[in-house]
């Protein structure tokens, strides 16, 4: 797969084991998609002040350690990036700022940004309900949260995707069938579907037989929307699961044996709903594999 005019894969760093499990696998990815890896450490350090006198900046000793740091940190993620990939085109560097904002604006010129799901801290990491949520939320391209390191995934695991008819669907089928198709692995479509209402009114519409025909219907639905799909990559096998319960729950159970899991960033509703916030975001604090959100 060739990378979209030519731009880059863009992973974040702070120094922390998390975000060089962010670089292993965000070199894979760039290898598979044929694109560059930029290395990229947001520098809060540079826009430390001293608290009593906020307008003059920290001893140029202080300012010089850190810039260090971070040409130590940068180094270490270009060698496990070659290590991970040894032909890939790695480039390195460090922007003065927050990590979201950084972040955010990379992702305007990028294909794809990666990160972690921990952090040194507060202050820098790429902490999994700060960064990868604002990144989710405001970026300019897909996000992938690494939640493990990538030699414990299984590369001959599943990639699961959810589906829910939303605007976004085309671009999130997109990307889970282009993830399946590069990995040569199976692609699982989960679409879940759940009652509105009391749970009286779902018992007297469960007894009446109307909960199977809500059931037809929704294999049919989710039957339709992949079909095009599937005649379009003839070499990705797709298993198709509907499950009545919460979208979150049953991607969860899911990704429990998946290496990576496809969602987009807005549903429909409550019973669809992959809503930032709701299932994306439960996902992204709490699968036990990568998560890739698709805007």
């Amino acid at each position: 797969m060739s990378s979209p005019a030519g731009k880059p894969v863009v992973v974040g760093i702070d120094g922390s084991s998390s975000a060089l499990d962010a670089v292993r696998w965000a070199a894979a990815e760039a290898a598979r998609r044929g694109a560059p890896l930029r290395v990229v450490f947001a520098d809060v350090f540079a826009l430390v002040y001293l608290p009593e006198l906020p307008t003059i900046p920290l001893p140029e000793s202080y300012s010089e350690a850190m810039a260090r740091q971070a040409s130590t940190w940068l180094e270490q993620a270009e060698r496990e990036a070659r290590s991970t990939a040894p032909d890939l085109e790695v480039r390195t560097t460090s922007r003065t700022g927050s990590a979201a904002p950084v972040l955010i604006e990379e992702s305007r010129r990028a294909q794809l940004v990666v990160v972690g799901s921990r952090g040194l801290g507060g202050y820098t990491g790429l902490i999994v309900g700060s960064v990868a949520v604002d990144l989710s939320a405001h970026g300019h391209c897909p996000v992938a949260v690494v939640r493990r390191p990538p030699a414990e995934v299984d590369s001959a695991a599943p990639v699961v995707v959810g589906v829910d008819g939303r605007d976004d669907q085309e671009r999130v089928l997109a990307a889970a069938f282009e993830a399946a198709a590069m990995r040569r692995v199976l692609l699982i479509a989960v679409h879940a579907w759940h009652e509105v209402g009391s749970r009286r009114a779902w018992r007297s519409f469960r007894d009446h037989g109307q909960a199977d025909e809500v059931r037809t219907e929704e294999e049919r639905f989710l039957a339709e929307t992949m079909a095009g799909w599937s005649e379009k990559y003839q070499d990705v096998a797709v298993r198709r699961v509907v499950v009545h319960g919460p979208a979150a729950r049953a991607l969860l159970e899911h990704a429990e044996r998946a290496q990576l899991v496809v969602v987009g960033t807005r549903g429909r509703g409550g019973f669809t709903g992959l809503l930032l916030g709701s299932t994306s975001q439960q996902l992204v604090y709490h699968a036990p594999c990568p998560v890739l959100v698709v805007r």
